[in-house]
């Protein structure tokens, strides 16, 4: 009989839904850029970071 393993990834979830939040809040998206954020929400925090590097 064979052992079935079921792994809960939760946590991960977890973070990459905060770090969705906070890029909309930190950033001042609007309700359009928040959606797209849901997808690249590490560019706009890249593009802001440059902004303040450069």
């Amino acid at each position: 009989m064979e052992k079935i393993k079921i792994e809960q990834h939760g946590f991960t979830a977890f973070s990459w839904f905060a770090g969705w939040l906070f890029t909309i809040g930190f950033l001042h998206l609007s309700f359009w850029e928040g959606v797209l954020a849901i997808a690249v929400w590490p560019y706009f925090i890249g593009v802001a970071v440059s902004g303040f590097v450069s």
